[in-house]
């Protein structure tokens, strides 16, 4: 792994840019599991709402299958070198019942509207639960900035919010 020129970030600094990136990215690696089937991985359009993140699949996929079997998910930006990981549960909203707020973001987002298309869809939230974030091998130390759903603040040791 090439680390010649990385400055390596504090705590504050990579929740910064990992929220930034949440915001301004609309792309997500979704990784859910089956209890008999095993894995499965797809990339979904996602949202960030300031405290999770909404995805939207077809109902009847292999992802929501697995989300409603098994709630515990990953999630990667795709980006290898600039890496985003979080993990959580994920909690479904079917098309219908989605909340209108987060529908209506969504649909602003990207242009489409689950609800108004034909066959049905499935909301998937997911609130992180562990966060982390690293640029290169010199920040793999300390890349977890967020544990147990708290954002880590490395000047002081002590959570906080976002």
């Amino acid at each position: 792994m090439e680390t010649t020129g990385i400055v390596r970030r504090e705590t504050a600094e990579r929740i910064r840019d990992a929220l930034e990136r949440l915001v301004t990215e609309r792309d997500v690696w979704v990784s859910t599991a089956h209890p008999d089937h095993g894995p499965h991985q797809v990339p979904l359009w996602f949202l960030w709402d300031g405290r999770a993140m909404w995805m939207c699949t077809g109902a009847t996929s292999v992802t929501a299958r697995n989300v409603l079997k098994e709630a515990r998910v990953r999630l990667a930006l795709p980006d290898t070198f600039d890496v985003v990981l979080l993990q959580g549960e994920a909690e479904c909203f079917p098309d219908q019942e989605v909340p209108g707020d987060a529908a209506e973001a969504f649909a602003e987002k990207f242009g489409w509207d689950p609800r108004v298309e034909e066959g049905s869809f499935l909301y998937v939230r997911v609130v992180p639960r562990t966060v982390r974030a690293w640029r290169g091998e010199p920040e793999l130390r300390g890349r977890v900035v967020m544990r147990d759903g708290i954002w880590l603040d490395s000047a002081s040791s002590a959570p906080t919010s976002a």
